[in-house]
């Protein structure tokens, strides 16, 4: 972390990082190991860097990568390296989160270990907490029912015109093209939460509810509130809009109409395939 603090304040020149990293090392490790670990980070960080930012831009749309602290700026980029690209192995994805918390709480303001821990669990439930049933001592949990449940809607949107059928898309940070969806709000009803949902972050107004698609339920590890199951509901949805307008929650960098014949080409979570099938069969 002061490694590429270093590189960032002084212009991110490349060049420089192994000269900072040996000098650090003599100062404040010396004798400790021989930089491996601490090279291979920062190598991989430098090497995914342009990914790394774009992924902390979509995860905090409200900041601006420029705006956010050098220190937080690069507890993060370790963090996101270490969740999306390292060795789950050698760092679980809970002890990368948990890790990057602990520096920016010792190196940064007041607000950064908030901060980086929303982010980072932004991240780790959009790409679907990898590790959720990793246990450590093969330690399970006791009755899944007693979990507190968290209730996501969720929607095959889908438009028709003289050519056919179209269906609305969203790309996530991780290459995956999928459904649209959200968590239900106090108050809300499953189908007016997810008609809220879906006007924020696809951007379209008159929606149409056909029918209820199914549920998908699964236990999950949040890095906050430990495990809890988590049920989305999806529906069918008709909509006569054609402008999309991607909405500013995290996780997501595109929003797009694709006809039935293209989605076989489209890289999809193996959960969601299903739901566009039974969609299209109920449509024709």
């Amino acid at each position: 972390m002061q490694a590429l603090f270093e590189w960032d304040f002084g212009g991110c020149n490349d060049s420089r990082i192994e000269s900072i990293l040996e000098r650090d090392m003599n100062e404040f490790a010396p004798g400790l190991d021989d930089g491996g670990f601490a090279r291979s980070l920062i190598e991989g960080v430098l090497k995914k860097n342009k990914k790394l930012d774009g992924i902390i831009e979509k995860a905090a749309p409200e900041w601006p990568l420029a705006q956010i602290a050098i220190v937080d700026r690069n507890v993060l980029r370790i963090g996101l390296f270490e969740l999306l690209f390292g060795d789950h192995k050698e760092v679980p994805p809970k002890v990368a989160i948990n890790e990057a918390i602990e520096l920016a709480k010792s190196f940064g303001g007041d607000s950064s270990g908030r901060f980086v821990n929303g982010v980072l669990g932004t991240v780790y439930r959009e790409m679907g907490e990898p590790g959720k049933d990793d246990t450590g001592k093969k330690k399970k949990v006791a009755d899944p029912s007693k979990l507190p449940v968290e209730a996501l809607g969720g929607a095959v949107v889908y438009r028709k015109d003289a050519a056919g059928v179209w269906f609305v898309f969203v790309h996530d940070v991780f290459g995956y093209w999928t459904l649209s969806k959200g968590h239900l709000e106090e108050g809300d009803t499953v189908e007016s939460g997810t008609l809220r949902e879906l006007r924020e972050e696809i951007g379209v107004e008159n929606l149409s509810v056909k029918k209820e698609l199914g549920v998908n339920e699964y236990i999950a590890s949040d890095p906050q509130k430990g495990p809890v199951r988590r049920r989305v509901t999806y529906f069918l949805v008709e909509t006569p809009d054609t402008e999309l307008k991607l909405g500013t929650s995290g996780g997501l960098d595109d929003v797009r109409w694709f006809r039935p014949g293209e989605t076989a080409e489209l890289k999809m979570y193996d959960d969601i395939r299903p739901l566009v099938e039974r969609a299209l069969a109920e449509i024709t």
